[in-house]
């Protein structure tokens, strides 16, 4: 801790974006980072708590109130080797984390935490730019094979780690180029997709192969897995959308969200889309159904399209605008948040409940029939009841369905493994013991969104980091798995 008094004299400063008509034109990235001066007095607030709740609220644990001094003092190569430690892809986080470690910052019971992602993703840029961050190629090789299914953050997390602990890896992604949901699902304007070509570029250098087009259960058996490999981590996704099944839901022009967004990432990163199978808002009434990350993606794209007008609902009530810290501190609270897309415009309803959609007359989406509901706790239970006489109709060419997601795909790989799911139609694994990360198959672990659930990309980091120490105890008897 270089300066005790740091969060008593600094105030808080977080860096800021471009302003909304310039980047609404554009799907650049539109972050302006603070200065390094500036970022070394945001270190100095880092007080090097006792007992620093950062290290838990941060799904991958990283050593906060170690590289926010050392960015203070001005040693940002040790901050970045710091920082790696524990986060593969920093430049990841840094982008599109929520930052739990902020809510759970000392300094956030007064609503001032470090800015602890800003600091993040500065040090891993400088990094790249000075050129510390290269290849680490393992001393020895283990002559041992793992093939890794799904390229997102969990499996490039995995193969990454492996690689250094010296295995083969290959890595199979079913879309045309590796990335997962980093790659078509999270739009260029929050993540530009050349930073995950870098650090591609450098898993490679390492051993790690890339399989792109191949999707497993269907262009490549699982029986050749399972022949040729030592081990296999099914990484995939939680990939089967949360439906809507009201009259009309058949209607063109009502889509799930990840449809629209991946439509809009093809064009965007250079694939050939033709006109008739793209999914665009130009000049379109929009209604975005979900009020999560995926629905605020998809405002933030509509903009860009240049939609008439962009309404998203909400079926649950507005949250409060400042949580109650004495009952949610250092956890994640329940509060309203207001993305960059939101700040670029749209209206946003809440307690409200879809009941159908309006047909043009040619099958073509019209508008979405809604009402009004009230939320009441019963038996302890929270129930929704319909407000009578509150139906209401809000006009749209567009509607997006962004409610979340189910479980993975059942049909092909996963029936062909014949592997035990839990309750929820996950993938069974367990992350203690020495089956840590291990499925019902031998030999065959999972990680990521198609073990867990839904969530967020630092939890893929932290899980395929852990099931890639699994596979490694699995394959020695002694392990010498090395940390990145």
């Amino acid at each position: 801790m270089g300066k005790p008094t740091g969060f008593i004299e600094i105030p808080r400063k977080e860096r800021g974006y471009e302003p909304v008509e310039q980047r609404v034109t554009n799907y650049r990235e539109f972050v302006v980072n603070l200065g390094d001066e500036e970022l070394r007095r945001q270190g100095a607030r880092c007080m090097d708590c006792g007992i620093p709740y950062c290290h838990s609220g941060c799904p991958v644990n990283n050593l906060i109130p170690d590289w926010n001094d050392l960015v203070y003092h001005d040693d940002w190569k040790a901050a970045s080797d710091r920082l790696h430690a524990t986060n593969n892809f920093p430049e990841f986080t840094g982008r599109v984390c929520p930052a739990p470690c902020e809510t759970s910052c000392t300094l956030n019971i007064d609503d001032q935490p470090v800015t602890i992602k800003t600091i993040e993703y500065s040090i891993v840029e400088r990094a790249w730019k000075e050129g510390w961050i290269q290849p680490r190629i393992p001393r020895h090789r283990s002559g041992k094979r793992v093939a890794v299914v799904g390229s997102g953050p969990a499996g490039m997390a995995c193969a990454q780690q492996l690689a250094r602990a010296g295995h083969g890896v290959s890595i199979y992604e079913k879309q045309d180029r590796s990335g997962g949901l980093l790659r078509y699902g999270i739009p260029d304007f929050k993540l530009e997709k050349k930073y995950i070509d870098r650090r591609m570029a450098q898993m490679k250098a390492e051993g790690v192969r890339f399989h792109s087009n191949t999707h497993i259960g269907k262009d490549l058996p699982v029986s050749y897995l399972v022949e040729n490999f030592d081990a296999v981590v099914l990484a995939g996704g939680c990939e089967v959308p949360r439906d809507l099944p009201v009259p009309g839901r058949e209607l063109n022009g009502v889509h799930f969200a990840m449809d629209f967004l991946r439509s809009n990432s093809f064009r965007v990163q250079g694939n050939i889309v033709p006109d008739d199978q793209f999914i665009s808002a130009k000049g379109k009434n929009v209604v975005v159904i979900g009020g999560g990350d995926t629905g605020s993606d998809c405002i933030g794209t509509s903009n860009r399209h240049g939609a008439a007008s962009i309404t998203q609902i909400e079926i649950l009530s507005k949250p409060p605008i400042k949580e109650d810290k004495a009952l949610t501190w250092p956890n994640w609270p329940h509060k309203l948040r207001t993305s960059s897309s939101h700040e670029e415009g749209c209206e946003r309803l809440w307690d409200v409940v879809t009941r159908g959609f309006i047909d043009d007359g040619n099958g073509n989406v019209a508008g979405v029939r809604c009402a009004k509901v009230a939320w009441k706790r019963v038996d302890g239970q929270w129930k929704m009841e319909e407000i009578p006489d509150s139906e209401f109709v809000l006009k749209a060419e567009l509607v997006t369905l962004a409610m979340g997601f189910v479980h993975p795909v059942f049909e092909g790989m996963l029936q062909d493994f014949g592997m035990a799911l839990d309750s929820r139609g996950n993938i069974a694994a367990d992350t203690d013991g020495d089956k840590a990360y291990q499925t019902s198959v031998e030999g065959v672990f999972s990680a990521g969104d198609m073990r867990r659930g839904q969530s967020l990309v630092v939890w893929a980091i932290r899980e395929g980091r852990q099931c890639a120490d699994a596979v490694n105890r699995f394959l020695r008897e002694e392990s010498n798995f090395q940390s990145a």
